[in-house]
Formats: C-alpha cells, sequence, structure tokens
C-alpha cells in the first residue's frame, strides 16, 4: 500500500520529470507556445494544472541551427526543431531513437543530422512501418540502447508514464492554404447548414483557426471530441459519434480516406465531405455501410459456431493491449471455449491459414483490419467488439462502434476498467432506486 503523497516543489519535480509530450486538450494554444518559443509539458496523472517551460533564447537564436532547418526541412512542416534540441541536451543523453510514419520518413536522415551536429548524439532510425500512434516501439528503442525516443506524426495516444523510456511526441503540425479553405467551405455549403469539422492532427490547428470565421456565416460548426483526443481529430479506429439530427454534413480535412472512413462509420447517416490540403479539391465521399454490416455480421454469426479460436496480440509497437487479452481469455474460459494466443507484428491471411486447426481468429491490433481485410481471411477475423457480439456478452450495434482508444468505449476497449466502473454506477443506482433489481444484478456481476 502507497503512503501518503509526499509534496515536491515545482523545480524537483521538473527534473524528475523522464518524459515530454504534448498537451492534446487544447491544439490552438499549444500551436501558439510552441509559436512563442516554448514546450508545453502535459500533467503528470493526479496533478492539477500545467507547467510550460521556455525553451532558451541560445537555442531559439542560434544561427546556424536555424539555417539548417530552413535548408534541410520544409518551411510548412512543424518539426519543433528548437524543442527537441533542448530536450536533448536537458536530458543528457548519447543516444536518440527518432521512429516516424513512412508519410515522413524522407525526413529521417535530415532530422538525424541536425541532432548529430547540434546536440553531439547518436541517432537510431526506426524503420519499420509506423501506423499510428498504437506503433510507438518504446521498446524496440530502448533495445537498442536509445535513452530518449522521439515519435512524429502522432498524438500521444500511448501514455509517456507507461513507456518503459523517456519519450517526446512530436505532432507535426502541417500548415495549410486556411484562406483556401475557408473559401471552398463558404463555396460548397449553404449558410443554412450546420457543419462539423475533423482532421487529423497534423491539419487540426488549421480547422480552429477558420472556425470562427465560419460561425459568422453557418448556423453552427463543431468540432467534436473523442477524448483522449483532441478536439476534431480522428483515428483510423476511433472517431466521435455526434447526434445525426443536428448535423448537416461533416467535413474532413486530410488526404486519403482512412481516417475519414472511421468518422462515417461511426456516423453513417451524416452526408461526408473531404477536402485534401495538398490538391486543394472538396469531394463527397460515400460508403458501403451495408456491405460492411452484412460481412461482419456473417463473420461473427461463423465465428460463435467454432470450438477454437486464435488470439492474437499485434505486436507492432504497443498495439497490442494485454488488458484487452485478459478480457477476451477471461470470456473464453466462460464461454467454454479453447483458444491459443499467438504474438504477430504483421497479420496476413498467408500467416494464419498455416494455422488450419482455428476455427476463428480475434486480434487485438486493430479494428480496421477486421472490417476492411476480414473477407480476405479463409475464417473469420473478429476485432474485440466482435468477439463480445458473438459470445452474447455485447448487443450488436447498428451503428458500428469506432472507439478502441475512447475513453467511454465498452469492455472491448483500451480503458476496460472505464467501463465497468460505469456499470458499477449504474448498478448501485439501479438497486438505490428499486426500479430494475434484475438488471442492477447483471450489471454488478
Amino acid at each position: 500500500e502507497k503512503g501518503p503523497r509526499r509534496f515536491v516543489g515545482r523545480r524537483r519535480k521538473e527534473e524528475e520529470r523522464q518524459g515530454d509530450s504534448e498537451d492534446q486538450s487544447d491544439p490552438v494554444r499549444a500551436a501558439l507556445e510552441r509559436k512563442e518559443g516554448k514546450a508545453v509539458v502535459p500533467r503528470a496523472r493526479g496533478q492539477a494544472g500545467r507547467i510550460v517551460h521556455s525553451v532558451p533564447e541560445e537555442i531559439l537564436k542560434d544561427e546556424e541551427l536555424g539555417r539548417a532547418i530552413g535548408e534541410l526541412l520544409p518551411s510548412n512542416y512543424n518539426f519543433e526543431i528548437h524543442k527537441t534540441v533542448w530536450r536533448i541536451r536537458q536530458a543528457k543523453v548519447g543516444t536518440v531513437a527518432l521512429q516516424l510514419p513512412e508519410g515522413l520518413q524522407m525526413f529521417a536522415c535530415p532530422l538525424a543530422d541536425i541532432f548529430q551536429r547540434f546536440c553531439a548524439v547518436d541517432v537510431i532510425i526506426l524503420g519499420d512501418v509506423t501506423y499510428g500512434a498504437c506503433c510507438i516501439d518504446d521498446l524496440t528503442a530502448r533495445a537498442l540502447g536509445a535513452e530518449l525516443l522521439v515519435h512524429y506524426g502522432h498524438s500521444c495516444l500511448v501514455p509517456i508514464d507507461t513507456c518503459v523510456m523517456p519519450v517526446l511526441y512530436v505532432f507535426v503540425e502541417i500548415e495549410i492554404d486556411s484562406d483556401h479553405l475557408l473559401r471552398s467551405i463558404l463555396h460548397n455549403f449553404e449558410s443554412s447548414q450546420r457543419l462539423l469539422l475533423v482532421s487529423t492532427i497534423q491539419f487540426v490547428g488549421s480547422l480552429h483557426k477558420i472556425r470562427p470565421q465560419l460561425q459568422e456565416h453557418y448556423q453552427s460548426i463543431e468540432v467534436p471530441q473523442a477524448r483522449p483526443l483532441s478536439k476534431g481529430e480522428v483515428l483510423g479506429c476511433t472517431a466521435p459519434q455526434v447526434k445525426a439530427e443536428e448535423v448537416d454534413a461533416m467535413i474532413y480535412v486530410g488526404d486519403g480516406r482512412f481516417h475519414l472512413e472511421a468518422m462515417m462509420i461511426a456516423n453513417p447517416s451524416i452526408p461526408a465531405f473531404r477536402y485534401d490540403p495538398y490538391s486543394k479539391v472538396m469531394s463527397a465521399e460515400a460508403y458501403s455501410h451495408e456491405q460492411m454490416r452484412y460481412n461482419r455480421k456473417k463473420a461473427i454469426e461463423e465465428a460463435a459456431m467454432a470450438s477454437s479460436i486464435g488470439i492474437i496480440l499485434g505486436t507492432l509497437g504497443r498495439q497490442g493491449n494485454p488488458n484487452i487479452l485478459t478480457h477476451i481469455k477471461a470470456s473464453l474460459e466462460a464461454a467454454g471455449k479453447h483458444y491459443l494466443v499467438i504474438l504477430l507484428s504483421e497479420i496476413t491471411p498467408a500467416k494464419l491459414a498455416m494455422f488450419q486447426d482455428v476455427g476463428a481468429w480475434v486480434q487485438v491490433a486493430c479494428p480496421r483490419l477486421s472490417i476492411d481485410w476480414g473477407h480476405l481471411f479463409h475464417v473469420p477475423l473478429l476485432s474485440s467488439y466482435e468477439l463480445q457480439v458473438a459470445l452474447k456478452t455485447a448487443e450488436w450495434q447498428e451503428v458500428y462502434p469506432m472507439d478502441f482508444y475512447a475513453q467511454t468505449a465498452g469492455s472491448w476497449g483500451n480503458y476496460p476498467n472505464n467501463q465497468r466502473a460505469k456499470e458499477r454506477r449504474q448498478a448501485e443506482e439501479a438497486r438505490s432506486s428499486g426500479t430494475d433489481l434484475k438488471r442492477a444484478d447483471q450489471l454488478k456481476s
């Protein structure tokens, strides 16, 4: 049992802090602070408030560093070099690991050159595929001898206090032509419409930038949030679900459809549009909701008949959550199902076909593997949510839940303790009211 908490002064607390990441709660304020040369450090668990450090003037005004940034990196990409240099020097480390998604790996060598030159450190570039923040690979970085990991291109999905080494998240905000985005929206949508804006973390700042101007022309402009994500941010597996009767159209800012599709799956009745900031094209988008639901229901029904279930724990970075694995094993044991557990970094039909005695699979990696590619596998490949439906411990939802990393997710998500606490509260409320004792007992169990 832990003893009473001891007060630690601010300076000492700052010195003891091992990680560093961006505060996601207010991306606009964070962007302003970065422009002012400040590094934002989030509050630790249990702490109130936030501490803001200023990057030293000698780093901000280093002409050689500024010249290197201008020559090696695009001006509209914010790699937060000054803050990273300061963080490396402050940590007094000798080896730094850099992890970037494939779309940013072209900048890995220039970044390594800058840090080697201005921080006198060895730099390791992690070249394995990185699909999202869930793929943060602190374990590999530590195994290779790195003392600090800089993860680019994603928000702080995996808390730094759960990593095995100090981690710095860099969103890499990309400055786009906000005026053109604004004009495109004004040109394509009527002033009477109620609009919803979403994006990836790179462009969320642009949404907040144009929102006040849009509010002058439209009935309502909503920037939704699925905590712990930032307002307006969507992932391929997690998107906010909004009231369809309160929104006339959703606008996604970004290249590609992967993240937009998550928003469309979570809100199937809202017309969707995509603005590509690179081509500057606004397009109407569609999704085959009926076909997707048919495929997933069929897979669930077939899996329910299987006597042997294979559980896949994804090992690509932090993709596989052991807490979900534990919950799945307990559910299968309660249902009397035989199961085996395998670890995989990449889940492919050819690999799973080698296990011929497995009647169905459930993967703890990414729900979109099942939704997008499940029909290609020789036996059903379920997500953690779909397994609960197959075992009849959760109900099928006609609006498919895209809440894998949302704090409000069911027992299939990354915050199962939140769901169990919610169910206990509901049970106590039901028992105290005496209105549904049978339902209360079910919830409590």
